[in-house]
Parts: C-alpha cells; structure tokens; sequence
C-alpha cells in the first residue's frame, strides 16, 4: 500500500504525435497523441485540481508544433518543461483500424522529441520539481542510447530519494536497433522504476514469458517494487510482495478501438492509487475508465465521456 498524497506533481515524459485517426464518416481526423501524452490526458482527468499535471518532451519551431503545445495547455497539462528546437517538427503517425483492432504507419525519424533528454539539465530541473514521474519504453526507444542513458539515471536518481517512477514497456521491436537493445534498455528502465505496467501479450511475444506470474517475478527481480500486468479483456494482476491478484476487466458490448486501452488504463491506475494507495481498488478503476475508452474512436476521449464519480 502506497500512503495517499493530497497533491504532487505529475510529469510523463516521451513523444506526442499528430495522430490521424478514422472519423465516423470514413475520414480522417487530426489530433494529438503518443503513449506517455495518453497516459497524461487520462491522469489529468482523474486527478483532483490539487494534482499538476506536466509533460516532458522536445517540439520544433513550426505552427503545428505551437498547435500540439496550444492544445496540451488547453487540456490542463504543463508545458513550460518542454524544449522548443529551431527547425525541428513532431513525428506524425496513422492509425488504420480493422474490428476494433489498430495498426500504426508512422513518420517520426527526425522527429524533435528523438532530443527530448539532450539537455541534460534541463531535463533534471524537470524532473526534482515533480513528485510522480511516468515514462515507458518507447521513451527510451526513440532517444539516442547516450540520451536515454542520461534520462535513466535522472529516473534511478528520483527513485532513490522516495519518488514514485513508474514505467510502462510497452514494447515496439521496430523502433530498436536490435532485440538485443530493446531488451537491454528494457530492463535498465525496470531498474530505475518503483512500478512496472507491461502488458502480458507483448512481454509473452518478445520476453518469451509463458505466464503472468513470470512477468511479474522478472521485473520485481530487476528492482521493481509492483507490477501491474495488464492482460487485455482478462483483467490485470497486480504483483506486490509474495501477493499476485487478478482484478477483472470491465466487459463492454463493442469494442470500436483499442489505441489508447492501456495508456487509459495507466493514468486511471496512477491517479486513483495516488489519491487512496490501494493497487486493487486503482486497477479497478483503471478498467472501468479503459473500458469506456475503447468504446470511442482515437486515443484521447473527452474526460466529460468518461463520467468519472
């Protein structure tokens, strides 16, 4: 159990993206997105106004760049952290969506945020200023290894003084040099993490896991203090201490996309266990807002849909 905290301050840190998404009409729809800027819009919405929420990363100088930052600020996540770099512009990706199942076309190689922790200081000015810091592997994936080595021991840092840093894998062979690499990396972010939140298919698929419970034990064996093992519409078990508890999904009559299901998940989970400090009731929560989310199109559902109590 987690000691509740009244207030803090959140910072996810990674890459957001133009997304172009599929409209009920059949066009398409620009919008923002990226895993760790979900997982910000979705804690942002269930966090109380005590609660600042930030985001970490690098934009460019152009107009969609001041459009991306604009609408973060509109949504009530921090931008002051976020570097601006001469000539640079966001990555773009495509989501292509056949029964409620997503695929991704992506054009991100030159990308600003591949510099997000280039600036060394300010990246840990960033981060002593917040309490709870969030980041995942494609965090990791799109850096540089000297960057995201810098960004690593920032975290290992923030971990050793008491901080809550949480981490999603959230494994994509294609953005890495190697299977090699990704693993490497991988670990070296469980390592600096207090909470690891891997989803079992993927850790199956590229860890070779033949369980739930072997995800668990090798990521607590890396240093995590929780896992939180996400199994799509088979729940999530939460592993703390000797304890493994599976906590159900929240059945849902049509599922229309599952892009943002466990970033949804993920925020829900982390505001509610840092408002009460308890795994099972978070995880429950988390699978009602992810539910509600995969019923809509795109990565960000307006918080008014979610009909938080």
């Amino acid at each position: 159990m987690q000691e509740a905290v009244l207030s803090g301050h959140f910072l996810s840190i990674g890459e957001c993206m133009v997304e172009l998404s599929q409209a009920d009409d059949g066009h398409l729809r620009k919008g923002f997105a990226g895993d760790t800027f979900n997982t910000a819009w979705y804690a942002r919405a269930c966090l109380p106004e005590d609660w600042s929420v930030d985001y970490f990363t690098a934009l460019g100088d152009d107009a969609m760049s001041d459009e991306m930052a604009t609408f973060m600020g509109s949504a009530g996540i921090g931008t002051a952290s976020i570097r601006r770099l001469r000539g640079k512009t966001p990555g773009l990706y495509m989501i292509n969506l056949k029964d409620g199942e997503r695929s991704f076309s992506y054009w991100r190689d030159s990308s600003a945020a591949r510099q997000l922790a280039a600036d060394g200081d300010a990246l840990r000015a960033a981060i002593e200023a917040s309490d709870v810091l969030y980041f995942s592997g494609i965090t990791l994936a799109i850096l540089p290894r000297e960057d995201a080595y810098t960004l690593l021991a920032e975290l290992r840092r923030a971990k050793a003084v008491g901080k809550l840093v949480a981490f999603d894998p959230n494994l994509r062979p294609r953005l890495w040099s190697s299977l090699d690499a990704m693993h490497t990396l991988i670990a070296d972010g469980a390592r600096a993490s207090t909470l690891v939140m891997p989803s079992f298919d993927d850790e199956a698929a590229h860890f070779g896991d033949d369980s739930i419970s072997s995800t668990i034990r090798r990521y607590r064996q890396y240093g995590a203090n929780m896992v939180v093992v996400k199994n799509g519409p088979e729940g999530a078990t939460i592993g703390s201490g000797a304890d493994e508890t599976l906590v159900p999904a929240v059945k849902v009559n049509k599922v229309v996309d599952t892009t943002s299901a466990g970033d949804s998940f993920n925020g829900g989970f982390l505001a509610h266990y840092l408002q009460h400090g308890d795994p099972l009731a978070a995880a429950a929560f988390a699978a009602e807002i992810a539910a509600k989310v995969i019923q809509e199109h795109g990565a960000l559902v307006s918080p008014k849909k979610l009909k938080i109590a």
